[in-house]
């Protein structure tokens, strides 16, 4: 049987993990980079287009360094991520992730709510899917590191999870 090819898109929360042993189901295809800006993503799509031909799934999870850096406006940016994907591969499931309640004290809690909302908005209008872990995550508990950003080993236990049961349910569906 052959494995579905999996791509992940995103920040150093994606590129720190090591989705395959996680979902060994797949063929995971990590594309990850730290310090990725949404914009940064939108630029390197072309260079992974060429690379990636078929994959049947993706995950777009950025925006965190773009927060970093005070930027509000990666929410363009990433609208033209999800065209370009689901145009580039029109046969795949797009899954965009939402912000994780990252801990900034510029940042408050209801913002980022906001910008979820945002995000959500945007993948009803770019006929992708969109993933809720902003709500999953509790922002005091211990899944973040003392940084307030990058994630301890449960939270990636809960994230892949979550990522496994959506995946599930897209596929029944």
């Amino acid at each position: 049987m052959t494995q579905s090819n999996f791509l992940f898109l995103g920040d150093s929360l994606i590129a720190d993990f090591d989705w395959q042993t996680r979902m060994g189901n797949f063929n995971i295809l990590n594309y990850g980079m730290p310090g990725e800006t949404a914009q940064g993503l939108r630029n390197r799509l072309p260079a992974i287009a060429e690379e990636v031909h078929a994959p049947e799934l993706i995950l777009v999870m950025i925006g965190t360094n773009n927060l970093i850096i005070e930027d509000y406006s990666f929410l363009e940016p990433l609208r033209q991520i999800n065209i370009q994907l689901t145009s580039r591969y029109p046969t795949a499931e797009v899954i965009t992730n939402s912000l994780l309640p990252c801990q900034l004290p510029w940042l408050n809690m209801e913002t980022l709510q906001r910008m979820n909302t945002a995000i959500e908005t945007m993948t009803r209008q770019t006929g992708s899917c969109y993933l809720d872990m902003f709500s999953k995550f509790n922002p005091d508990s211990d899944f973040f590191q003392s940084d307030g950003i990058h994630l301890q080993p449960k939270a990636y236990d809960l994230w892949s999870k979550s990522i496994l049961e959506f995946v599930a349910f897209l596929i029944e569906d």
